[in-house]
């Protein structure tokens, strides 16, 4: 597994470690809980996974053009590992009511199955752009891989202060 996921895999787990059920679901005004965070990167990884079981069943990119605005915001993202703030996030990656056991108990094994699933794409495919992201346009495998590694860890900051202002101590992650 590619070893940016795994740290990411670590992290997540790291952030919600010590946090109550009732604390996941605390929040500040017009803004996620803890849960909706994972629930909404969880959601992140299945909608990567049904991209890209689609680049493998018909065999072929599923890429638009590339426009200035994708490569900017690539950018930002890829090569500054930043996530800008404020973005809203695309319908289908919005929390929706997931259990939050469910979200614990499958994420890592979701983020695991995505790397596969961008894996063997790019195995079939090459390293060229396989995927149009909503926001960043057309991306390669390992560009999909490091938005996955800046997406989660900018939420991962998220969770994690949310912990610390409701009474959580922090972990260090191994």
């Amino acid at each position: 597994m590619d070893r940016g996921l795994e740290t990411l895999q670590r992290e997540i787990v790291a952030a919600v470690e010590g946090m109550t059920p009732q604390q996941m679901g605390r929040h500040k005004p017009e803004k996620w809980s803890a849960a909706e965070v994972l629930e909404h990167l969880y959601l992140t990884y299945t909608g990567t996974i049904k991209g890209f079981e689609r680049v493998a069943a018909g065999q072929r990119s599923l890429c638009s053009n590339s426009t200035w605005r994708h490569r900017a915001r690539r950018f930002i993202v890829l090569n500054l590992s930043y996530m800008p703030p404020g973005r809203e996030a695309p319908a289908n990656t919005r929390p929706r009511g997931v259990p939050p056991k469910k979200v614990l108990a499958e994420i890592s094994a979701m983020i695991a199955e995505m790397d596969e699933m961008i894996s063997r794409c790019e195995r079939m495919l090459g390293r060229g752009v396989l995927l149009d992201h909503p926001i960043l346009g057309p991306l390669t495998a390992a560009q999909w891989r490091k938005f996955h590694l800046v997406h989660g860890l900018h939420h991962v900051k998220q969770i994690r202060s949310l912990g610390q202002s409701f009474g959580v101590k922090e972990t260090i992650p191994v």
